[in-house]
């Protein structure tokens, strides 16, 4: 453990929370250099919904490793996004009735954050971005100025420009966004007319505050009056987190731009990808670059991922099943401790037991104690959130839901 503390920058975050060196890792289980086993309702960030080396994508990634693969290719024509390319168009976009066309614009989600702003600035002329309260969007300058939570806006170390904010569902009424739409019904309002609206159908940092149907129809509605291109970042709650492939399917609406990394490459590699509309794709050749846009394995596992889990409906609907199981637990958490504040929303499989603020912390470290992985979430910290592998078995999500509920119990009992 010195050696990390030793040579590593201050700046790491997780590793505090969880003071163990992992050496191995199966299913919805991480293990420590020592053996000791912890059931994972992290899933790296929501990077693993397949769950740790997955046998399915592990075979196809070994088996193109010992045929000499191509590993990094830029933007070049290589066989393993000749199938990525065409399992995502048969698979995911054509049954969605979807005609996006696919950028790849580097290895992370805020890569494929900033390619979306930057393409709707493009397309528009115009500068505004509008985000919404308590949002996430990524780390990068771009992506930190359409990012609600202060400590990470601060992190910039220079004024953040470009991008308004408005509240979320929830925070404004329940159906159509209207504090945004009284900005822009009014000459005087001071907003410029946004070159794109970005919104996560799901705040999965911001706390796990779940946006409407009805409202994310209202939204699309509105862009749709005002010109405005809406992004919606799919990146967390996507690739079949909330349960369908899309969280925005639910609410019937088509983005005309859709953000995806994380669980997109399938195995925890890096991946991104923006997806737009066809007359959106206005930039000419090299306008967007990076080295890292062409990593093959991940193109490989992504494929495996897209052909082994979304070919049929099964994985949505087991999502959504255990989803409510999820709920029904966590409700019966709340209502043992009454008097106590929680409360617990989400769907899917992305969950957040609101616990409060300094108390959500004590929780996720008790969690962890009885062998356990979840992270906070929310402005204050002050949600425990779940996000265990879709591939997850019965069994295992039980064993999770109860160290939960020991966890919750004993830090409720000692700050009474």
């Amino acid at each position: 453990m010195s050696s990390f503390s030793h040579h590593e920058s201050n700046v790491r975050s997780y590793s505090r929370r969880w003071p163990v060196v992992f050496s191995r890792s199966s299913g919805s289980h991480l293990f420590s250099e020592e053996g000791r086993r912890w059931l994972d309702f992290f899933a790296g960030a929501g990077s693993l919904n397949y769950g740790h080396n997955n046998p399915v994508l592990k075979r196809a990634l070994l088996d193109y490793i010992d045929n000499d693969g191509v590993t990094h290719a830029l933007d070049m024509f290589t066989t393993a996004r000749h199938h990525l390319l065409k399992s995502l168009v048969e698979v995911v976009l054509q049954p969605r009735g979807l005609d996006h066309k696919v950028i790849f614009p580097g290895p992370g989600g805020a890569n494929a954050v900033e390619a979306a702003l930057k393409l709707a600035r493009t397309v528009t002329g115009r500068s505004e971005v509008v985000h919404f309260t308590n949002s996430f969007h990524g780390a990068t300058l771009g992506a930190l100025a359409v990012t609600g939570n202060p400590a990470h806006r601060r992190s910039a170390g220079l004024p953040l420009t470009g991008a308004t904010p408005v509240p979320f569902d929830g925070q404004d009424g329940p159906c159509r966004p209207e504090h945004l739409a009284r900005l822009l019904a009014n000459p005087g309002s001071g907003l410029d007319r946004p070159a794109a609206v970005i919104v996560e159908t799901v705040q999965a940092e911001g706390g796990v505050n779940v946006a409407g149907a009805e409202w994310l129809r209202g939204l699309a509605e509105l862009c749709r009056e005002h010109g405005i291109l809406l992004i919606v970042d799919d990146i967390q709650a996507g690739c079949g987190r909330t349960g369908p492939f899309f969280s925005f399917e639910d609410a019937g609406i088509v983005p005309d731009v859709i953000c995806l990394s994380k669980s997109i490459g399938g195995y925890g590699l890096p991946l991104a990808l923006t997806l737009v509309r066809p007359e959106l794709d206005v930039w000419q050749p090299g306008a967007h670059s990076g080295t890292f846009r062409g990593v093959n394995p991940a193109f490989v596992t992504a494929t495996a991922a897209l052909r082994a889990y979304w070919q049929d409906d099964a994985l949505e609907k087991s999502t959504r099943a255990r989803g409510e199981w999820i709920a029904n637990a966590l409700q019966d958490i709340v209502n043992a401790h009454p008097g106590a504040g929680l409360s617990a929303r989400g769907r899917g499989l992305i969950h957040g037991l609101v616990v409060g603020a300094g108390l959500a912390d004590a929780v996720a470290d008790e969690a962890f104690t009885r062998g356990l992985l979840v992270e906070t979430a929310g402005p204050r910290d002050e949600v425990v959130k779940l996000l265990p592998p879709l591939t997850a078995s019965d069994a295992e999500l039980a064993e999770g839901l109860a160290i939960l509920e020991a966890s919750v119990r004993g830090v409720v009992e000692r700050t009474r």
